[in-house]
């Protein structure tokens, strides 16, 4: 199984109850997630941030695909090579459209393959070698 990160949207709330459980989920902490996340915290104690749910800033004036791009940096050092072995290959975000700027701040990282669906889309890169 490749290791996966979720990546949510500011409006995502109820529907993080129906994400596969034990992958990381990095959500927007928004009026309409914190009930959610919260809820799930509670409900899920044991859950760290490798296999639960992990907010971030909701910044109001910034695009979902800015947020996406200046949250890059701190998933990659929390689910990549210097925190998991073997580190996060895949990327599913939810919300959030295939933006010029999202795939190019994707790239940087290794993400090399780009699929769009209904909610968002999934992007995946090689296990970097050793």
């Amino acid at each position: 199984m490749p290791y996966k990160v979720y990546v949510e949207d500011r409006e995502f709330g109820e529907r993080l109850a129906e994400l596969e459980r034990g992958v990381p989920i990095w959500i927007v902490n928004s009026p309409t997630n914190k009930p959610a996340v919260q809820r799930l915290w509670h409900e899920h104690p044991e859950q760290s941030h490798l296999t639960g749910i992990t907010t971030f800033n909701n910044r109001r004036s910034a695009s979902p695909d800015e947020m996406l791009s200046d949250e890059l940096d701190t998933i990659d050092l929390h689910h990549g090579a210097h925190s998991a072995d073997p580190p996060y290959t895949v990327v599913e975000v939810l919300g959030t459209p295939l933006t010029a700027r999202a795939k190019s701040a994707l790239s940087f990282y290794g993400f090399n393959e780009f699929r769009e669906n209904l909610l968002g889309f999934t992007t995946i890169r090689p296990l970097p070698s050793e």
